[in-house]
């Protein structure tokens, strides 16, 4: 079984170069989440508490001070993208219909999909209010970019019958156009906050993308094996009609009708909790998460190239470095 694991201690060590900064972000964020409104109070207050690690905050942070000085269009840039992702994470509850994210409740199993899909409404404005005190109009076209990326990134996943799923180019277009266009975005926002030239924004963009990709296909492999500390249930995303990468390199690689009978069930939303299961297994056994783990580490290599390329200053250069091992071997 591939062993899952993850060093708090790392995280710590990764936050060090720009605690000072993470700790005005986390400020800045929190008055975001804050409303007079009872409703209203109370979700943000909900989504408050679910916290979370601020991985995405602090590789903005990181990646601003790589080529500059941190400041107020940084941290508004940060916020922004923050809420700008909550806000997806909420509406993507209501989509997918799920009940919990990381192992508490989603906002729309606590009040409604009405009071869900307005709340992340109000996320999305208050993310373009703090894109603007950026006063960079570099940055609100990219923010606005990576809204708009996010919801063409879900279509593609809900209309993706091409080739009953099995397409790893496929795959990898979806979490470009999710996962890997918001840490993207992050890196590019970043360098951009900072004065950074076109192409050293273009450069942080592509690291991003590759720790984008690492966190997703990471998250994919979580699917494979219980786990009460992440909080979802093996198959789960079978269950909501996805293929991810393990199962799609198992089935291409076999000629398993039987396997790839359960797959189309799978697309078309009739699959069982025992044929899920069935699916898992045959993943493990035929090389997919092997596969998923190899596809992790090239990406790797190339954000630890980036880093030694163009990270200068050896403490920042450490950080990113255990950001890249944290992304790839974390538990949740």
């Amino acid at each position: 079984m591939y062993e899952i694991s993850e060093s708090m201690d790392n995280l710590l060590q990764i936050q060090v170069p720009i605690l000072e900064q993470l700790n005005e972000f986390c400020k800045l964020f929190s008055q975001s989440l804050s409303h007079t409104d009872g409703l209203l109070n109370q979700a943000l207050s909900h989504i408050q508490q679910r916290g979370g690690k601020r991985m995405r905050p602090i590789l903005t942070l990181l990646m601003a001070k790589g080529y500059g000085q941190i400041n107020e269009s940084t941290l508004h840039g940060a916020v922004a993208l923050e809420l700008l992702h909550t806000a997806s994470l909420v509406h993507d509850d209501v989509v997918d219909e799920s009940r919990q994210r990381r192992g508490q409740a989603s906002v729309n199993a606590l009040y409604d999909n009405k009071v869900a899909v307005l709340v992340g409404d109000y996320l999305l404005s208050t993310s373009m209010l703090h894109v603007s005190e950026t006063h960079n109009e570099q940055i609100f076209k990219q923010v606005a970019l990576l809204g708009r990326t996010l919801s063409n990134g879900e279509i593609l996943q809900l209309t993706n019958d091409e080739d009953d799923g099995l397409s790893e180019d496929i795959y990898y277009d979806v979490i470009r156009q999710k996962t890997a266009a918001l840490f993207e975005t992050c890196c590019a926002v970043a360098a951009l906050s900072v004065g950074a030239t076109q192409e050293e924004v273009e450069q942080a963009a592509e690291f991003g993308r590759n720790i984008g990709t690492i966190f997703q296909i990471r998250d994919d492999i979580f699917d494979y094996y219980d786990s009460k500390v992440i909080g979802k249930p093996t198959g789960n995303d079978m269950a909501e009609g996805k293929l991810t990468l393990p199962i799609i390199y198992a089935l291409r690689n076999n000629d398993d009708l039987l396997m790839r009978a359960l797959a189309k069930k799978v697309k078309f939303g009739s699959i069982t909790t025992d044929e899920i299961a069935v699916l898992v297994e045959f993943a493990k056994q035929n090389g997919g998460i092997v596969y998923a783990c190899q596809r992790m580490s090239e990406l790797s290599e190339e954000c630890r190239h980036f880093v030694s390329a163009h990270i200068k200053d050896e403490a920042l250069a450490n950080a990113l470095l255990l950001y890249v091992d944290y992304v790839s071997s974390r538990n949740m």
